[in-house]
């Protein structure tokens, strides 16, 4: 019998149809293939993390001021980076960095953008922030434990 003389396509025929429309699937299965190549790409955003090496603590300064000593909750947000962790984990990323504390403190983000919020979380006083970059200082300040600080720079 010869090939597509039963009705059926011959043996290795890349083309078939379906349903009552003639729907050809080689098509649709090539359309979702470039529908699906956006949706993968936006899956992995590591292209858009900035490398920084060994050292997270080279850009922005802040400062947690509590002069009567009151507990406080920091939390920063930043782009997000890669960074040298160790042998084992050599590309490692963050994009949030949180400390809690009681007093004074102060530390470096990994950049010069990015904004932090700090809580009361009890004691006496208030609790401040000051982020600081070259050029440019912000602060704020709270005594509301349901109200946080907040600064930033874009």
């Amino acid at each position: 019998m010869a090939a597509g003389a039963d009705g059926l396509p011959a043996a290795g025929a890349l083309t078939m149809t379906a349903g009552a429309h003639g729907i050809d699937r080689r098509r649709t299965g090539l359309l979702a293939v470039l529908a699906a190549v956006p949706v993968l790409g936006s899956a992995f955003p590591a292209g858009a993390q900035t490398w920084v090496g060994d050292s997270i603590e080279d850009g922005m300064h802040w400062h947690v001021s509590a002069p009567e000593g009151a507990n406080w909750r920091l939390v920063c947000r930043f782009p997000p980076v890669t960074y040298y962790r160790s042998v084992y984990n050599q590309k490692a990323w963050i994009n949030r960095f949180e400390r809690s504390g009681r007093g004074p403190d102060s530390g470096r983000l990994p950049l010069n953008v990015g904004h932090c919020h700090v809580w009361k979380t009890g004691g006496r006083g208030a609790v401040a922030i000051g982020l600081s970059r070259p050029g440019e200082t912000v602060a704020d300040a709270t005594r509301d434990p349901a109200a946080p600080a907040a600064v930033g720079f874009l």
